[in-house]
């Protein structure tokens, strides 16, 4: 789901930007002023948990790439504002150091990545878990769906983008200047890939982790868990 440099003109990346900066603005606070100190080592591990796993990715052809996130378990365990830090920082160091999404799509693959995909995800968790126990089957199942779910999202947010681009900006002759999929290619590949493959793997992690803390330390499943 990574855009990399070249993909998108120069007012979608504006535009990414345009939303994230406010958006990260208000995380910084929540998280500062929400956050207990125990949960500061969990934030750092959520991120570097998010980073690993968005480095397994294989190319879409139509689309960028496809791969499982983690934002929506980071979600669960710290809120969605604190996952929108954690996956972002991800998002920023991949870009700096592996070239794995363009610098100038950072804005735009955090809305994806860091912003829509958590929140949404945080979501469906807060309303199919509402009422269940900490350690209810319900809840495993409430994250693993959250997780499928965001992921899904996310990547109709990325084809939009991408579908964008040839409407946006051609020449003359109509030639593509960035990214030359329409909605009708770009849309179904990129949520084709997700939801088929990659959002089971998302459901999967999210699933199994969420009942691994079921079993160990369920007390890290009650900040901000459906209540």
């Amino acid at each position: 789901m990574h855009i990399p440099d070249g993909y998108l003109g120069p007012p979608t990346c504006i535009a990414g930007f345009a939303v994230m900066v406010p958006v990260w603005a208000i995380a910084s606070r929540r998280v500062k002023a929400t956050l207990q100190a125990r949960q500061v080592p969990l934030l750092a591990i959520a991120s570097a948990f998010c980073f690993v796993i968005m480095l397994f990715n294989v190319p879409i052809p139509g689309g960028s790439t496809g791969h499982a996130v983690g934002a929506v378990l980071a979600a669960i365990l710290l809120g969605p504002w604190a996952a929108c830090i954690a996956v972002s920082v991800a998002l920023v160091i991949q870009a700096l150091l592996f070239g794995d999404g363009g610098l100038t799509a950072l804005g735009a693959n955090c809305f994806n990545m860091a912003f829509v995909l958590p929140f949404t995800g945080y979501a469906v968790y807060r309303l199919i878990g509402l009422g269940s126990g900490i350690a209810s089957l319900r809840r495993v199942i409430a994250a693993g769906i959250a997780g499928y779910a965001g992921l899904v999202i996310a990547s109709v947010c990325a084809g939009i983008e991408f579908g964008l681009q040839p409407l946006l900006h051609h020449t003359l002759t109509g030639q593509p200047l960035y990214c030359p999929y329409k909605f009708g290619v770009a849309i179904p590949a990129m949520v084709g890939g997700h939801a088929l493959v990659f959002g089971w793997v998302e459901f999967i992690v999210t699933a199994l982790v969420v009942k691994f803390i079921q079993v160990q330390d369920p007390s890290l499943l009650q900040p901000g868990g459906p209540q």
